[in-house]
């Protein structure tokens, strides 16, 4: 991070793990290598699945979600975007539990096996609705503080739990930065290039794309990822594991309605009002946190210079390389999990 005895740190952690020297340094600093050590080996689709997913209901939902490493361990929770899930994570989560941390990765609402527990209820969208769901998570869970990382939808949820509730966020990866907006800036015009590339937004915004986006689910779900993720030559296989996640009776809805909401064409509901209206006044981050950006992320994205301000606690930003695209945990876990063990060690 930006501070210098942090940096050496670290780097003492990797010089250990890497020269078998574990049995001179005390026993914190060798958990702590033995951690970076497992993070330097990890490879993209060396997993293909997690262990029997849980179920429980916390808040409004009956949450679907995959665990892993001790109880006791520091808690980390990974948060997928849209159009994923939570097999974006399937190598982050065991290389991360083998390390020694608690690992939660749960499906959003509207994804894989989370369920409303009311047939009554705003299939709501909101960023500050999916992030109380988080809280209430953990909450459930009796987890008090976790480090949280995302992309997408994840980590602007993770962007909105760290400024809203920074007493229960440590630390937080977030890959494409500063992703918190509202209303108000979803309304207003951007150059023509940057329109088009929220083309899907405009989509949804008519009822062709609500019923396009119903019986074609997953041919745009295939497309998204592509356009995305232009070097990332995932298989069949790949894709149709997370396809599955989006046969939730809500996926629809909840996607709709959250593009919708940002452009100001659809209510949210008034319980999260004074949520949304401290989100508007883009409040500053303070945990510690690591952003990330793959170098060939096609998915719309800010500058990192744009948002770099709006951390102030430890703050580093980290540019991968080689193709990487929009779901980077998933294209290259190796990175993703050394950003969580470095800002979750900080």
């Amino acid at each position: 991070m930006s501070s210098q005895s942090v940096f050496d740190r670290r780097q003492f952690m990797y010089a250990a793990a890497a020269s078998g020297a574990a049995a001179l340094i005390s026993a914190d600093a060798s958990a702590e290598a033995g951690r970076a050590k497992s993070a330097s080996i990890i490879k993209a689709g060396t997993n293909t699945s997690f262990a029997a997913l849980k179920q429980v209901d916390a808040g409004a939902l009956d949450v679907g979600y995959a665990e892993a490493g001790p109880q006791d361990g520091p808690v980390v929770i990974l948060l997928h975007g849209w159009p994923y899930d939570i097999y974006s994570y399937v190598d982050v989560a065991p290389a991360l539990a083998s390390s020694g941390y608690r690992v939660i990765v749960p499906y959003l609402r509207g994804y894989g096996t989370t369920r409303f527990l009311s047939n009554d209820v705003l299939r709501n969208g909101q960023p500050s609705a999916v992030a109380v769901d988080i809280i209430a998570l953990m909450d459930t869970l009796k987890i008090e503080r976790a480090t949280l990382a995302g992309f997408d939808w994840g980590a602007r949820t993770a962007n909105v739990i760290a400024a809203l509730w920074p007493e229960r966020c440590k630390a937080m990866v977030s890959v494409s930065g500063y992703l918190i907006g509202s209303q108000a800036s979803g309304k207003l015009p951007l150059p023509p290039k940057a329109e088009l590339e929220w083309w899907y937004q405009f989509y949804f915004a008519t009822e062709r794309g609500r019923e396009g986006y119903e019986k074609y689910r997953r041919d745009f779900a295939r497309l998204i990822w592509q356009l995305a993720s232009p070097k990332w030559e995932f298989s069949d296989a790949t894709f149709e594991r997370s396809a599955k996640s989006f046969e939730n009776p809500d996926h629809v809805a909840i996607v709709v309605h959250n593009y919708r909401w940002r452009m100001g064409l659809a209510n949210g509901e008034a319980k999260y009002d004074d949520l949304e209206n401290r989100l508007a006044e883009a409040p500053v981050i303070t945990v510690p946190t690591i952003t990330m950006e793959g170098d060939a992320n096609g998915a719309p994205h800010p500058e990192p210079s744009a948002y770099a301000k709006k951390f102030s606690g430890r703050y580093e930003h980290r540019l991968i390389k080689g193709g990487i695209g929009h779901n980077l945990p998933q294209e290259v876990p190796q990175a993703f999990v050394e950003a969580v063990i470095d800002v979750a060690e900080s």
